[in-house]
C-alpha cells in the first residue's frame, strides 16, 4: 500500500469512499492503533535428550583418542585446532577474497537498505513541483482564462463585435499567456492497523537471514577448506604408496623376467606379473587428475584462478586431529545453527506478512494537501492574490472484491502453518546431523584403530619376510609380494586417517561453526 499520494489522486481500487474531516482524521493518526494479526511467538519444537537411543562414550575407543566435553563452547575458529598454518593461511585469504562472502555482504546491506526504505512510509511524503508554461488559447473559444492576474492585467481573448453593431474585427482575437504554478505537496497514511509496522517487521526478519546468511557463508567455505585440504593429504600420501607399488611390480616383472629366461619361470608366471604392474599403473592417473582438481578448487575458494601458484601444500603428517571435541546440548543447537535460525526466521516472516495481510483488509486512511501559488508572472505566484492551498482526508474500505483479500488472508494463514512445519523439519534435520556427526567419529576412531592394527602386522610380516629373504628361505617374489601387502594396507590407513580428519570437521560444521564465539576467539 502506498502511503504517501498526490494531492489529485484518490484511491482506484475501492468501490465506496468517504471524506471527513482533517482534524477527525489527524486524531486517528495520533492514537496510532495496535498491529493486528498474530504476533510472532516460537512454535512448540521437537525436542531430544541426546544424540543417540543409548548413550555414546564421552571418549572415542583409539590409542588416538578423541573425548567429547558437553556444553564445551564451539570456538569460531574451530579449524586452528588441526594445528597448521597452512590451513590458517588459506582460509583466511578464502574469507578476503572469496566472492560467495562479498556476495552474502551485499545482500545483507541490502536488505538493511530495504528496511530503512520501509521505515521511511512511517512519515509523510513531501513533494516539491514547479511548472511554467505557455498557452494560447483560440478566439472562438472565448472567456478569459487564467482571468485577473495579482496586478490587475486581465487574461482574456478578445471577443468580436458584431457588424449589426458597428463593429469591424473580422474575427475573435486568440490570446497568449505565460503561467507558472510551485507548490508543495504533503501526503501521509497513517498506520493505524499497523500494516506497516508489520511490513517493517518482515523486512528486519529477512535483514537476520541474511545476516544468518553471511555466517553460514564463513562456515561453509572454511569446512570446504578443511575438506580440500584433507583431501589433498589424502592424494599425496596415495600417490606416494601407489608410485611404490608400482616400483615393487617393476622389480617383481624384471625378476620373473630374469627368470624365465634362465626357464625357472613360465610365460604364464611372466604375464601375470606384468598384468600386476599395469593395474598398478593404472591406479596414477586416476589420483594425479583429482589431486589437480583438488588443487583447483582450493584455487577457486581462496578466489583465485587456476594458473595462479600456491604455496600452501598438505599431508596428513601436517594435519593434527582434534582431540577434544565440543558438543552442544541438543536444546543448544536451535539457537547455534545458523540454518535453524534462519528457518525460524523465516516463520517470522510470514507471520507479520499474515498481520499485514489481515491490516490490508481494514479501511485505509489517506490525508493529502497541497499549498502553493498561481500567477502568469514568476515574481507575483506568492502574492496574496496568487497563493493557493488544499486539504483532505480520505478513509477508504473495500466493500466487494470477489474475495480477494479474504483468500489471500487464508493463504498466507496456511503459508504460516506450512513455514512452521518446515521449521520443525530443519531443527530434526540438524538433530540427525549432529548424530550422524557424532556417530561417524565414534566409528572413525574404531575404523583408524583397525586399519592401523592391520597396517602394523602388515608391516611386521614384511620384515620378517625380509629377514628369511635374506637368510635365502624365501625368493623375491614372496618378498615382493609381502611389501605389495603392506602397501595396500598403508594405504587403507591413509583413507581412516583422512576420513576421521573430515568427519571431525564436519562434526564442527554440524554444531553451528561457532559463529557467535567469534569475540571468543579473534
Amino acid at each position: 500500500m502506498k502511503t504517501g499520494t498526490h494531492s489529485l489522486h484518490r484511491p482506484l481500487a475501492t468501490l465506496r469512499t468517504a471524506r471527513l474531516p482533517f482534524a477527525a482524521l489527524l486524531c486517528a493518526a495520533l492514537l496510532g492503533g495496535c498491529a493486528v494479526g498474530p504476533d510472532y511467538e516460537r512454535p512448540t519444537l521437537p525436542t531430544a535428550r541426546s544424540y543417540a537411543a543409548q548413550s555414546l562414550p564421552d571418549a572415542t575407543p583409539s590409542s588416538e583418542a578423541q573425548r567429547f566435553v558437553a556444553g564445551k563452547a564451539v570456538q569460531a575458529d574451530w579449524w586452528t585446532l588441526f594445528e597448521s598454518q597452512q590451513l590458517n593461511a588459506l582460509i583466511e585469504k578464502a574469507f578476503a577474497a572469496n566472492p560467495t562472502i562479498e556476495a552474502a555482504q551485499a545482500a545483507l546491506r541490502a536488505a538493511q537498505y530495504t528496511v530503512q526504505a520501509q521505515r521511511g512510509y512511517f512519515f509523510p511524503t513531501i513533494q516539491a513541483s514547479y511548472s511554467p508554461s505557455r498557452t494560447k488559447i483560440a478566439g472562438n473559444l472565448g472567456g478569459n482564462s487564467p482571468g485577473v492576474q495579482g496586478n490587475g492585467s486581465v487574461i482574456s481573448t478578445t471577443q468580436n463585435t458584431p457588424a449589426s453593431q458597428g463593429g469591424t474585427a473580422p474575427f475573435n482575437q486568440p490570446v497568449v499567456y505565460n503561467f507558472h504554478t510551485a507548490q508543495f505537496s504533503v501526503g501521509y497514511t497513517p498506520d493505524i492497523f499497523g500494516l506497516n509496522r508489520r511490513l517493517v517487521e518482515a523486512f528486519e526478519a529477512q535483514t537476520r537471514i541474511q545476516a544468518l546468511q553471511l555466517e553460514a557463508a564463513y562456515v561453509t567455505l572454511a569446512s570446504n577448506v578443511v575438506a580440500a585440504a584433507i583431501q589433498e593429504a589424502l592424494l599425496r600420501r596415495q600417490l606416494e604408496l601407489v608410485d611404490a607399488i608400482v616400483a615393487d611390480n617393476v622389480r617383481a616383472v624384471e625378476l620373473v623376467s630374469r627368470q624365465f629366461k634362465n626357464g625357472y619361470a613360465s610365460q604364464l608366471d611372466l604375464s601375470l606379473q606384468e598384468n600386476a604392474l599395469a593395474q598398478a599403473r593404472q591406479l596414477l592417473p586416476p589420483l594425479q587428475k583429482q589431486l589437480e582438481q583438488t588443487r583447483h578448487l582450493l584455487a577457486s575458494l581462496i578466489g583465485g584462478t587456476p594458473d595462479q601458484a600456491m604455496t600452501e601444500t598438505f599431508t596428513l603428517d601436517s594435519l593434527t586431529l582434534p582431540r577434544e571435541l565440543p558438543l552442544s546440548l541438543p536444546s543448544d543447537i536451535i539457537d547455534q545453527r545458523p540454518d535453524v535460525r534462519a528457518a525460524e526466521e523465516q516463520l517470522h516472516i510470514v507471520t507479520a506478512q499474515l498481520g499485514a495481510t489481515i491490516a490490508n483488509r481494514l479501511p485505509q486512511f489517506t490525508i493529502d494537501a497541497a499549498w502553493g501559488g498561481a500567477a502568469s508572472q514568476f515574481t507575483q505566484m506568492f502574492w496574496t492574490s496568487g497563493k493557493f492551498f488544499n486539504i483532505a482526508g480520505t478513509l477508504a474500505q473495500t466493500i466487494f472484491d470477489g474475495g480477494t483479500l479474504k483468500y489471500r488472508q487464508r493463504a498466507m494463514e496456511e503459508t504460516v502453518k506450512q513455514t512452521a512445519a518446515q521449521y520443525q523439519s530443519t531443527v530434526l534435520n540438524a538433530y540427525q546431523n549432529v548424530a550422524d556427526a557424532v556417530y561417524a567419529v565414534h566409528s572413525d576412531a574404531a575404523a583408524l584403530s583397525a586399519a592401523s592394527d592391520a597396517e602394523r602386522t602388515a608391516k611386521t610380516s614384511l620384515g620378517l619376510m625380509r629377514k628369511q629373504f635374506q637368510r635365502g628361505y624365501i625368493d623375491r617374489l614372496a618378498l615382493i609380494a609381502a611389501e605389495q601387502n603392506y602397501r595396500q594396507s598403508a594405504l587403507a590407513l591413509a583413507q581412516a586417517q583422512a576420513t576421521r580428519l573430515g568427519d571431525t570437521a564436519l562434526l564442527f560444521q554440524a554444531l553451528g561453526g561457532g559463529w557467535w564465539n567469534k569475540s571468543l576467539s579473534r
